[in-house]
C-alpha cells in the first residue's frame, strides 16, 4: 500500500486529463485551497453519490475559497458520461495507470465479499494554497462524506 499523505507534508503535484481531454494540474489551483477526492468508479451508486454531494456543496465551498477535484482510474469518455448525467460541474480527472493515487496513498489493498485485493481507497485530500496537505481522510464513507469533509474543515453545514 502507498503511503498515507500527512498534513504539512507538500501534496504531490499532478497533471491528468480531464472529461474534455484538457488538462488540469495541482499547480493550477496554487494560491486557492482545493479538495482533491478519489473515488473508484464513474457510475456507481457510491460514486455518484458522493459527486452529487460535492455537485450540491459545490457553491458553498467556492464561497469559502476551496476548488473541487475529483479522480478516478476512469478514461475520459466515462468522465465525460458521469458528468453530463449527473450535472457535475467541477473537474473529473483521469488516472487509469493509478499513478496520482499512489502517490495520494489512494491505492491500495481492498476486501469485498470477502476477497482481498488492490484497487482505489475512497479519500480525500485537502490541499492549502501553499500546496501543503492540510487534511488526508481514507476510507471514507460516500454517504454523508461531503458533510462531514466541511465540518471537519471548521465550515458551516
Amino acid at each position: 500500500m502507498a503511503a498515507r499523505l500527512e498534513p504539512g507534508r507538500q501534496a504531490p503535484d499532478f497533471t491528468l486529463s480531464d472529461a474534455t481531454g484538457r488538462t488540469v494540474s495541482l499547480s493550477d489551483h496554487r494560491g486557492q485551497r482545493v479538495v482533491v477526492y478519489f473515488y473508484p468508479k464513474a457510475s456507481t451508486p457510491g460514486c455518484t453519490t458522493q459527486a452529487c454531494d460535492f455537485r450540491d456543496s459545490l457553491a458553498r465551498f467556492a464561497a469559502d475559497g476551496f476548488a473541487v477535484v475529483g479522480i478516478s482510474p476512469d478514461g475520459p469518455e466515462a468522465l465525460a458520461r458521469f458528468a453530463e448525467a449527473e450535472s457535475l460541474d467541477f473537474p473529473l480527472l483521469s488516472d487509469p495507470d493509478h499513478r496520482v493515487a499512489e502517490a495520494y496513498g489512494a491505492w491500495g489493498e481492498k476486501k469485498n465479499y470477502g476477497k482481498t485485493y488492490e484497487g482505489l481507497v475512497r479519500s480525500t485530500v485537502v490541499v492549502g494554497p501553499d500546496g501543503e496537505v492540510e487534511l488526508a481522510q481514507y476510507n471514507v464513507r460516500a454517504t454523508g462524506h461531503v458533510a462531514k469533509l466541511r465540518r471537519d474543515l471548521g465550515l458551516e453545514g
